[in-house]
Formats: C-alpha cells, sequence, structure tokens
C-alpha cells in the first residue's frame, strides 16, 4: 500500500508540474487586425471600357480586381461623357451643369475649375499629396497648380505617348519620390493618391470601331499598364497598404437605350485595403461618387456641398448590412 501510495504522490505531483509548465507557456500573440485604412490610394480612370468590353479583349487585370473587391457594371458617367467634363465630374464631385465644363478641348481663356477639388479635400482634410498622370492635352485644364499636387501629361500631340509610356513616367517619378528628395516638382515623398488616366480603349474603338482588332488592342495595352502600375507598387513594398479604385468616363459605342444619365454603364469597382472581397454593389453608383468615395477610404470627410457620396457599402468597417441607396440619387 505505501508502494501505491508512493506512485500516486508521485503521479499527482508529475501532473502538478506538467500543467504549472503548461500555463507558463505565453500564449501564441494573436495575429494584427487587418489593415482598414490605406496609406496609399491607386485611382485608374479608363475610357471606352463597360462589361461588353470583356468579351472584346480579355482585361485579367481589370477582372481580377473586380473578383477580388467590390464591383458594379452599371455606374453612371455623366452627359455630355466627353473627357474633359467627365473627368471634371469626377474631381469635383459635381455633375456638368453644376461645375460648367461642358467643352472638351483645353482653352487658355477659361482658366481652372473654380469648384474645390478631390485633391484640395485630401489636403485640407488630412495633408494628403496627390500625383496625377493625364493621356490627353484637353486636361491641362484640371492641372490647377498647388503645393500638394504634382500633374505630369502625354498625349496625341506627342507621337510617343502610348499607356507603356505613361507607365515609364509613373515608374521614374514613384522611384525618385521614394528617394526622400521628392521629383522636383510639389511634392517631397509619395504620393497618397496617385491618379492615372488610360484612354486608350475609347480612342481606339471610337476611331477604328468597338469590334475592331485596334480596339482589343488598346483593350490589353490599357490592362497591361494596370498590372504594370499595380507592380511598382509591389516592387515598393506599397501595394499591401493600398486601395484601389477603377472607373471610366465612358462605355463602348452611343448610348442603346435611356438611363439616368444618358449614357452607356461603366465599371466601377474598388480592391484592396479596407474593401469587402466579392461584393457586387448594390446601391446607385455614379462616378461623381468617386471622390467621396476615396475621402471615404482615408476616412476624411468633406464638409461641403458636393453631390459626391460615399459607396457606403463596399468598406469593410462600414455600419451598414445591406445596400443602402445613395443620397440624393
Amino acid at each position: 500500500m505505501k508502494t501505491a501510495s508512493f506512485v500516486i504522490a508521485l503521479l499527482l505531483t508529475a501532473t502538478s508540474a506538467l500543467a504549472a509548465t503548461v500555463h507558463a507557456i505565453p500564449a501564441a500573440p494573436s495575429p494584427p487586425p487587418p489593415q482598414t485604412v490605406p496609406d496609399h490610394v491607386i485611382l485608374f480612370a479608363l475610357e471606352g471600357i463597360d462589361q461588353p468590353a470583356l468579351k472584346a479583349g480579355p482585361m485579367p487585370v481589370l477582372s481580377r480586381l473586380a473578383h477580388e473587391g467590390s464591383a458594379t457594371w452599371s455606374a453612371q458617367t455623366v452627359t455630355p461623357s466627353l473627357r474633359l467634363p467627365a473627368m471634371a465630374s469626377l474631381f469635383t464631385g459635381l455633375p456638368v451643369e453644376k461645375h460648367d465644363i461642358t467643352w472638351d478641348a483645353f482653352e487658355f481663356s477659361r482658366g481652372y475649375p473654380r469648384p474645390p477639388t478631390v485633391f484640395d479635400y485630401l489636403d485640407l482634410g488630412g495633408g494628403r499629396d496627390s500625383a496625377i498622370f493625364f493621356m490627353d492635352e484637353s486636361l491641362y485644364q484640371l492641372a490647377k497648380p498647388e503645393p500638394y499636387t504634382d500633374y505630369q501629361m502625354c498625349g496625341p500631340l506627342k507621337p510617343e505617348c502610348n499607356p507603356d509610356r505613361l507607365v515609364s513616367y509613373i515608374k521614374q517619378y514613384m522611384r525618385k519620390a521614394a528617394s526622400g528628395n521628392g521629383y522636383g516638382h510639389a511634392i517631397l515623398a509619395l504620393p497618397h493618391l496617385l491618379v492615372v488616366h488610360l484612354p486608350e480603349g475609347g480612342r481606339a474603338g471610337a476611331e477604328h470601331g468597338w469590334s475592331s482588332t485596334s480596339y482589343r488592342s488598346a483593350l490589353r495595352s490599357v490592362d497591361r499598364a494596370m498590372g504594370a502600375v499595380l507592380e511598382i507598387f509591389t516592387e515598393q513594398g506599397l501595394l499591401s497598404r493600398t486601395t484601389v479604385f477603377v472607373t471610366a468616363l465612358s462605355g463602348t459605342g452611343p448610348t442603346k437605350g435611356p438611363s439616368a444619365a444618358g449614357s452607356p454603364p461603366v465599371p466601377w469597382i474598388a480592391s484592396g485595403v479596407g474593401i469587402k472581397r466579392g461584393q457586387a454593389i448594390g446601391q446607385p453608383v455614379s462616378i461623381v461618387d468617386t471622390g467621396a468615395t476615396v475621402l471615404r477610404a482615408f476616412r476624411l470627410e468633406t464638409h461641403t456641398e458636393w453631390e459626391s457620396r460615399a459607396v457606403e457599402e463596399i468598406f469593410r468597417d462600414s455600419a451598414a448590412d445591406s445596400a443602402t441607396p445613395a443620397k440624393g440619387r
């Protein structure tokens, strides 16, 4: 009996020691919560792109962003869906009848747009800088010089200008901006918002036809350029901290039926930091809403009379459990 008691006591002591050792082992640290506020935002502004365009030419980068993020293929552009008026609406958060830019060519005598832009609000609301790369000289009309914006431009007047050349400009800019000495323009560090204008789809479709080989080639070129910009951000170690928005100023061909904006529907896509994955956007969306949604991504507010409204349902931290119609629509 003494032997049995001794064994039992020994087992109890060993068990207690083992339990104490187990409790002494610190628990593995829980993984950090996913980032919901991006450090950077990329906005791709395309032309001549809509859902049927994906059938004309494979666009794997665009398709992947839509699949991995939140998307609608029935967003509204503005009327008229011309390059300069539409881009002005994208930047000012106002319809054409309120920002009053109805022409489609740079006219020096008209000056810069009077309404404040998303770039102004990014600076005023949070000290965020912007770099904007345009591929058409008409957009000089929107290149208002400010200390928080850098503009670079190429277009049809420069025959060498194409999406690949624009990407090379961006790569050079980002490399110098990351050097700590800036690029020699306004911004002395990496921009918080990068705007990339890629109009080749719309140009090729309008000139050669929406079912032409030239149009299909242009779609591939645009998609390849988008992928190259994302790769630049990957090389800089930024993509995992970036939110990407994609929309289009115009769709393919003339309007084929009535819509609220009188223009063909266009894509509106968000992907990356803070964005729900695999989300089909239910609320009505206009390209006018892009500016407010960029500000919402950065958790900034405008406190203005903008008609731009954040597309709230795309955000992972949104309190809304279901699609909520945009205000004022």
